[in-house]
């Protein structure tokens, strides 16, 4: 018995890791942003889960000569002033199924805005972006890729 001991810790340790990266949700990891008007990346973006709750932060901003803003000079809340790279842009979404989140904000730091915010992707390499006022219907939706 002593000899399959190992064999079953391993085995055990070696099945919890897949169940554990097959539970991921797809909408977590590293996302790049597409700015709308020069149709250029124009940040990078972690979503991660915290106590059942959906963050997303900024973690580069890549600059072309067009937008250079770097501090969320039009913010109205404790943001305003502060550097966007740090910054928590979205946050409050609560889990609807795997893929699919809502209820929470997301800040625009070029305009100071917040909107109601939910998010959803298919196949884990886009990310459909939903920001709104009031209902769903009167919005824009923004594609995020890994």
């Amino acid at each position: 018995m002593k000899k399959f001991l190992p064999f079953l810790l391993v085995s055990l340790l070696f099945s919890s890791t897949i169940v554990m990266a097959q539970s991921a949700d797809p909408v977590l990891g590293v996302w790049k942003t597409i700015d709308e008007k020069t149709n250029r990346p124009s940040s990078f973006i972690k979503i991660e889960e915290r106590h059942g709750e959906l963050i997303g932060t900024v973690t580069e901003l890549i600059h072309d000569s067009e937008s250079s803003i770097t501090h969320c000079n039009l913010c109205k809340d404790e943001r305003k002033g502060k550097p966007i790279v740090g910054m928590v842009i979205m946050k409050g979404l609560k889990k609807d199924k795997s893929g699919y989140w809502s209820g929470g904000e997301i800040l625009d730091p070029e305009e100071g805005d917040i909107y109601k915010v939910k998010i959803s992707t298919d196949d884990g390499k886009a990310l459909r972006v939903r920001g709104y006022i009031g209902f769903s219907l009167i919005g824009r939706t923004q594609v995020w890729v890994r």
